[in-house]
């Protein structure tokens, strides 16, 4: 039996399917455990030397409080062997702990949950890896576009990343390879990485294929799942390679002369009354895949794609960001106003938008009786919606307005990253022209340079 097409659930069954005598092809039950053992993962990092956030490992309230003093706040909550980030919490404080613990032990049941220092400000990286014993394959390299504490399956990723060095990505391969070894892995794994301060931290390792798998076998033609089963059959890496049947290169940002952005479609005007604010807990039922030359291209193309977040040409942007993230959302907004947009703002973004010269109207609060936003939402003279999620005081203004921009189809964007994001979509979006490429040509053309390379090989 092959367990790694089926995300977290065959995994938990390895074990068992093992003990009942079913032979499990790839990554041993062993090495699966590992991985999810936190105590026996950790113990091995150590040995590879590669670093981790401080944590530890919780089966009741009283530990996971022990285990945050003793990382510090904040912490990222969450229970070993769940899907799609469920019961994962960011939370600040002993208070937030106490009202967000009882569910991530609630979904763990007779598992752990792990207690991670949160580390703010950083940048997700996955990468995606087929493991020999010997060789390993680098499918892609992908950078989130939202700032850690977005599930990995709710934010965008660009292959290759937009921002890190090659020494950075060079390490992250050079990291994935040993833990790779050190598992034991045979077959595919993903990696998911945090950058902070140009130092890369290991979140954890799935010994499985992930999410991410048919997109970045698109973005670079080689059916990585096809291979890994291959490879769990028994076949070499090189053995592919010679036998020809399959192409076998793998990730290299050379090869590459187009950007690929992977967004997540989410459900949110389905449910009435869902806050589409991004967290740990994933909710997307599916994503869509842009392509272009640069990265602002892909992305406008990317967000077209999902049919609810195609991002506007023109009209009015409103603002409204935490205070936290004021200064990051000034050179956003005047650029936006450079392209031709009109800026509307709550009172406390507004006053710091006009401190920095950026044109813009000021409009009252909800809570206070002014209901101009949700109005223009609903009558369409607001075309985009710029807001992050912020204090207690403020956030029920916060929900209305998101959940008003989900159920009329505006665009809403709640991360300052994705904002930086989407102020690109809209600069690639005005320029004139729409070149179509198809994915089959970009594969052709990785597929020769490869070959110049090897010589005429695959």
């Amino acid at each position: 039996m092959i367990v790694q097409f089926g995300g977290q659930t065959p995994l938990k069954l390895a074990r068992g399917l093992a003990e009942a005598g079913v032979p499990i092809w790839g990554t041993s039950p062993d090495a699966i455990d590992t991985a999810e053992d936190r105590g026996m993962f950790a113990a091995m990092m150590d040995d590879i030397g590669a670093r981790m956030p401080a944590g530890g490992t919780a089966r009741s309230a009283e530990e996971a409080r022990a285990v945050a003093g003793r990382v510090g706040y904040p912490v990222l909550v969450r229970p070993s062997f769940v899907l799609g980030g469920r019961a994962m919490r960011v939370v600040d404080d002993v208070e937030a702990l106490e009202r967000e613990v009882g569910d991530a032990l609630a979904a763990a049941g007779d598992q752990t949950i792990l207690v991670d220092r949160f580390l703010e400000s950083a940048i997700e990286v996955d990468v995606d890896v087929v493991y020999d014993g010997e060789e390993l394959l680098v499918g892609g390299i992908l950078e989130h576009i939202e700032e850690a504490g977005v599930h990995s399956g709710d934010s965008a990723c660009a292959v290759p990343p937009v921002t890190l060095s090659r020494a950075l990505e060079r390490e992250v391969i050079d990291v994935a390879g040993r833990i790779a070894r050190g598992l034991g892995v045979v077959g595919l794994m993903n990696v998911q990485f945090a950058v902070r301060d140009q130092q890369l931290f290991c979140i954890e390792a799935n010994p499985r294929a992930s999410r991410t798998v048919p997109f970045v076998s698109k973005v670079l033609g080689t059916p990585l799942a096809k291979v890994a089963a291959r490879v769990m059959a028994g076949s070499s890496l090189a053995e592919l390679r010679a036998e020809g049947t399959l192409p076998v290169h793998g990730y290299d940002p050379d090869l590459l002369d187009y950007v690929a952005v992977k967004e997540a479609v989410l459900p949110f005007e389905r449910f009435p009354g869902a806050d589409p604010a991004l967290t740990p807990e994933m909710r997307s039922t599916g994503e869509v895949m842009g392509v272009a030359a640069d990265f602002g291209d892909a992305y406008a193309r990317a967000q077209g794609g999902t049919g609810t977040l195609t991002l506007p040409t023109g009209g009015t942007v409103f603002v409204s960001v935490a205070d936290r993230d004021k200064r990051a959302v000034v050179l956003v907004a005047r650029r936006l106003v450079d392209l031709g947009l009109d800026l509307v703002a709550t009172d406390g973004t507004a006053r710091v938008l006009q401190r920095w010269g950026v044109p813009v109207t000021r409009v009252g609060k909800i809570t206070d009786g002014d209901d101009t936003v949700v109005r223009g939402l609903r009558d369409g003279s607001i075309d985009l919606v710029l807001n992050t999620p912020f204090g207690a005081d403020a956030r029920g203004d916060g929900i209305l307005i998101r959940q008003t921009a989900v159920s009329q189809g505006v665009p809403c964007v709640t991360t300052v990253a994705g904002m930086s994001a989407a102020l690109l979509g809209v600069e690639a979006l005005q320029r004139p022209g729409f070149a179509v490429r198809s994915l089959q040509d970009r594969h052709a053309a990785v597929a020769a340079r490869v070959a110049d390379r090897t010589g005429g090989g695959r």
